[in-house]
């Protein structure tokens, strides 16, 4: 059976996907069916990006971002490396559209810091940062900052806990946490984690 891949300068590209003269897509970054990457849009090394996927012209996306089906990353987004987009989650780039008013010199910036997970089906809406390692759980809808390995959940985008950088939720006894699955070490301060001993 005959592969539905083909190589394009040590990138992979299904066949229905476009990719636009002018785009840059880093070594071994695999683009799957149906997807569009505009021109100018910036794409690293290892990503995964999934079936019917849009990265518009002035989107960055780090190395091994995986970007799962269904996901339209819009100018003004930056994904740093190692994030997880889930099925169907949604960003945005302007506050207050309207059909008959033109605000592309209104868009606000959305970053993503290096290791943030995104759970299918959540919101994120402009202008706010999503934190190393956060985790937004499915269905969520982010109006705000979320901070550094912080769990967030609901409508609007709560902190419920924390996650160790290997995903797992974090316990706390006062200020000291220890993740029970990789042991990676952690100090909490009000919303502030950091590792004391990370793996």
């Amino acid at each position: 059976m005959k592969k539905e891949i083909k190589k394009q300068n040590e990138y992979f590209v299904h066949p229905t996907a476009v990719i636009d003269e002018g785009a840059l897509i880093e070594q071994g970054t695999k683009v799957w069916h149906f997807s569009h990457i505009m021109k100018g849009a910036r794409i690293g090394k290892n990503c995964i990006i999934g079936q019917n996927v849009y990265i518009d012209k002035k989107a960055i996306v780090g190395n091994r971002v995986k970007i799962q089906n269904n996901v339209s990353v819009y100018d003004n987004v930056i994904l740093e490396d190692d994030v997880f987009c889930g099925p169907s989650m949604v960003f945005t780039n302007v506050i207050n559209p309207r059909s008959f008013i033109e605000r592309k010199h209104e868009y606000k910036d959305t970053l993503v810091k290096q290791g943030a997970s995104i759970g299918a089906n959540a919101t994120v809406v402009c202008g706010n940062e999503i934190g190393r390692y956060a985790f937004v759980a499915a269905g969520a809808v982010v109006t705000g900052d979320v901070p550094d390995y912080a769990l967030v959940m609901g409508v609007p985008a709560r902190i419920k806990g924390w996650v160790c950088k290997c995903g797992h939720q974090l316990s706390f006894a006062e200020k000291k946490g220890t993740c029970n699955h990789c042991h990676n070490q952690y100090t909490r301060d009000l919303n502030k984690v950091r590792p004391v001993v990370e793996i």
